[in-house]
C-alpha cells in the first residue's frame, strides 16, 4: 500500500512469460501499474490511516480505464477480456491499495444475470461503466463457508419475493447500486441436495441508502479499509418477481423456480472469486517486499546500507520466492477459468496458498525495521499492509 518519499529504487511490474505473454497483456499490466503507483497510493496514505473510503474520483478513473469492465463483453461496452488480466490488474492495485482491487469484484457483469435479455444488456453496459457496482450477501450468522445452510427466506407474495433474515460481512452494501441475495425460497425435499430451494435475488437501491425494510450497521476492522463491511437485517424486503439472478434462470423462459441453480451460480462466481483473492495478496505482499528492499537501501548501521547485511538479504530472498510461486499459481488457475475448466479445487489451493504467503511476507518488514509491530509508523507503514493481510483470508471477495 505505501511507499517511501525519496526512491531509490523503482521496481518493474513482473515478466509476463511464456505461455502468458502477450503484448496486450504487457501493456495492460504496465499501465495498471503506473496508475496504481501514481494516482490510487497517494490517495491510500492519506484516507486508510483515517479509514477513509474509496472517493468518487478514484471510482470515476477506475471506470475511464475499463476496469469495471475487464471480464464484461465488448458488444456490450467491456474490454472483452478473462480472469487472466482481471486478475493481473487486481494485483497492481492492490499493491497500491487493496480496496481498489477489491470494489473491481462488485462489478465484471455482477448482478446482470437476469432472465430479459433487454434488460441483461443495459445493466452489463452500466456494469462495465461503472454505474452498476455491487455487493454480494452470501454469508450468515450462522452459514459462512457452508452456502448451503443459508437460512434466510424469501416468500412469493403475488408479483414480489418477501425477503426475511440475516445477512453478514456484505462489503460496500450501503455504497452500492444493488445487493444480490442468496435466499432460499423452499426446504430440500427427502432426497434432495442441501442446496436445492436457494436462489440469488437481484436488490436494486439507491447509493448512500438501503431499501425499505432493511437495515444494518457497519462491522469494526483493523484493515481492509476503503469500504465499509456491514452486518445486514432484512425484514420484509420487497424485491419484484423477475429480479432472479442466475444463469439457469435467465435461459429459463417458463422460469420454473425448480430450474433455477442459485446454488451453483454462487459456487461459479466464487470460483473466480478466490483467484482473484490470491491475485490482491500477491498484490498485497509485494509492497512489503518492495518497500523492505527501499528501507534497506536508505537505512545505515555501522556506516553501510543494512541491504549490505547477508540475513537481511535471506528474509528478502524468501519473501521474493514465495510471491513468485504464489503469482505463477493463481495464474494458472485464472488460465484455466478462461478455459472453461471449473478448477473449484485449485481455486481454493490458490486462494489459501496466496493469502497464509502473504501473512508470512507481510510479517517481515516488521522483523527487518526491527520495530515494534504496534508502533503505527515503521519502514513505510506497515503496520497498514500486516492488519490488512487479516482481510485476505475473508471468504468475501
Amino acid at each position: 500500500m505505501t511507499s517511501t518519499e525519496n526512491e531509490t529504487w523503482q521496481p518493474e511490474p513482473p515478466v509476463l512469460l511464456p505461455p502468458w505473454h502477450t503484448p496486450e497483456r504487457e501493456e495492460l499490466q504496465l499501465q495498471a501499474r503506473r496508475f496504481a503507483m501514481d494516482e490510487v497510493l497517494p490517495v491510500a496514505n492519506e484516507l486508510d490511516p483515517q479509514k477513509g473510503e474509496i472517493p468518487a474520483s478514484l471510482l470515476d478513473r477506475l471506470a475511464d480505464l475499463g476496469y469495471f469492465g475487464i471480464t464484461v463483453p465488448k458488444e456490450n461496452g467491456g474490454l472483452g477480456l478473462g480472469v487472466f488480466e482481471y486478475c493481473t490488474v487486481s494485483e497492481e492495485l492492490a499493491r497500491a491499495w487493496m480496496s481498489t482491487a477489491s470494489i473491481l469484484a462488485r462489478s465484471q457483469g455482477l448482478g446482470t444475470a437476469v432472465a430479459d435479455d433487454e434488460r441483461r444488456a443495459e445493466l452489463m453496459a452500466r456494469s462495465a461503466r461503472g454505474e452498476w457496482i455491487g455487493a454480494i450477501a452470501l454469508s450468515e450468522p450462522d452459514a459462512g463457508s457452508d452456502l448451503a445452510g443459508v437460512s434466510t427466506r424469501a416468500v412469493l407474495d403475488g408479483d414480489e419475493w418477501v425477503v426475511t433474515g440475516r445477512k453478514r460481512w456484505c462489503g460496500n452494501a450501503k455504497a452500492a447500486d444493488f445487493i444480490q441475495v442468496l435466499v432460499r425460497e423452499r426446504d430440500p425435499e427427502e432426497g434432495e441436495s442441501r442446496s436445492k430451494g436457494l436462489v440469488n435475488l437481484l436488490v436494486e437501491k439507491k447509493r448512500g441508502e438501503f431499501p425499505e425494510g432493511m437495515s444494518g450497521y457497519p462491522i469494526d476492522k483493523v484493515g481492509y479499509h476503503g469500504f465499509l463491511t456491514w452486518d445486514l437485517t432484512l425484514d420484509g424486503v420487497r424485491v419484484p418477481k423477475g429480479n432472479v439472478i442466475d444463469e439457469a434462470a435467465a435461459s429459463d423462459e417458463e422460469g420454473d423456480a425448480a430450474k433455477r441453480a442459485g446454488f451453483a451460480e454462487a459456487q461459479k462466481f466464487l470460483n473466480t472469486a478466490r483467484v482473484h483473492t490470491a491475485a490482491r495478496a500477491v498484490g498485497l505482499a509485494r509492497a512489503a517486499l518492495e518497500d523492505s528492499i527501499l528501507y534497506l537501501q536508505e537505512r545505515e548501521q555501522f556506516g553501510h546500507p543494512i541491504g549490505d547485511f547477508q540475513a537481511l538479504r535471506f528474509a528478502v530472498a524468501e519473501m521474493a520466492a514465495q510471491i513468485e510461486q504464489c503469482r505463477a499459481f493463481y495464474r494458472q488457475v485464472a488460465h484455466l477459468l478462461d478455459l472453461g475448466v471449473p478448477c473449484e479445487k485449485e481455486a481454493s489451493m490458490v486462494k489459501l496458498e496466496a493469502t497464509e504467503m502473504s501473512v508470512r511476507v507481510t510479517n517481515q518488514p516488521v522483523v527487518v525495521s526491527a520495530r515494534p509491530r504496534w508502533v503505527k509508523v515503521s519502514i513505510s507503514s506497515p503496520t497498514r499492509m500486516i492488519v490488512a493481510r487479516l482481510a485476505c483470508r475473508s471468504s468475501q471477495p
